[in-house]
């Protein structure tokens, strides 16, 4: 088996890998626990409340990997951009 960290990976990229794979581990635990809990419940809304608690867990799981892929954008950029929009006359003509 072929290691899936590369040897000069960054710190930040394999904490972030760690997470998500932390948050899927979970996510896929709820999903068989939600399956025996809908047998154990035989309640009327037993069904709707494990989706709805998986679904609550997917998104939270989702928030997670969006708040960490993205890259938030260059500073010197934003600055540049608040910069035209103050300029007097800047209009369409940039």
């Amino acid at each position: 088996m072929t290691p899936t960290a590369r040897p000069h990976q960054p710190r930040d990229e394999r904490v972030v890998l760690l997470a998500a794979g932390l948050a899927e581990l979970a996510v896929s635990t709820v999903g068989s626990v939600a399956g025996k809990m809908r047998g154990l419940l035989r309640r009327s809304d037993g069904a709707d409340l494990a989706r709805d608690a998986e679904r609550d867990l997917m998104a939270r799981g989702r928030l997670l990997l969006d708040r960490f892929a993205t890259a938030s954008p260059a500073h010197l950029e934003v600055l540049a951009q608040h910069v035209l929009v103050r300029r007097p006359g800047s209009g369409d003509d940039v």
